[in-house]
């Protein structure tokens, strides 16, 4: 049985797996309550502002925890092509054990609310940020992280959407031919 003190991060952490695989939309609170394990008069005592709320602060927890996933693997390899091909992977690793069900944390919830949720646009801006600022540390280069987040993004979008690893791979291939170039 679970304790009564950890029933907010248990919620917190069961919308954030389901707003990923299922979006914002499609994930109701009784599902994330039921499969979280909490009475359902816990959801307004804990998150006064409901859904919103919650995918906010679900949207913020997954996106921080893969950034530190990923903080970790480019800190551990000085090579950037290189760096990028265990990030990389460490997000096929992830598609795979969803069964292609979860990609990325931020862009489901991203494209289903965003524009109807000005907190919920405001928290993936930010994590996309935070994401960004990671890349251009590597990279030096904001206009280069941009682009890389860009080109992951849409990889894992289209891996996901096709059940293959080949769109992670294909982006990994060419973008590690490029950071591996000398640059003007």
């Amino acid at each position: 049985m679970p304790r009564r003190t950890d029933t907010r991060q248990r919620v917190v952490r069961t919308a954030a797996d389901l707003f990923r695989a299922q979006g914002y939309h499609a994930t109701g609170i009784n599902q994330v309550l039921a499969e979280g394990g909490a009475p359902k008069g816990s959801l307004y005592f804990h998150f006064p502002g409901g859904k919103e709320q919650l995918a906010v602060e679900a949207v913020t927890l997954a996106g921080n925890e893969l950034c530190d996933a990923l903080a970790a693997v480019l800190d551990s390899e000085p090579d950037s092509a290189k760096a990028l091909a265990q990030a990389l992977e460490l997000l096929g690793r992830d598609l795979l054990a969803s069964d292609f069900r979860s990609g990325c944390p931020v862009a489901t919830v991203a494209l289903d609310a965003a524009s109807d949720s000005e907190p919920i646009r405001a928290a993936c801006a930010d994590v996309y940020a935070r994401w960004q600022r990671l890349i251009a540390a590597r990279t030096g280069d904001e206009d280069l992280a941009t682009v890389v987040l860009a080109a992951i993004e849409g990889a894992l979008l289209l891996a996901r959407t096709r059940r293959s690893l080949d769109p992670l791979h294909a982006v990994g291939a060419r973008l590690s031919a490029f950071l591996g170039r000398p640059r003007p």
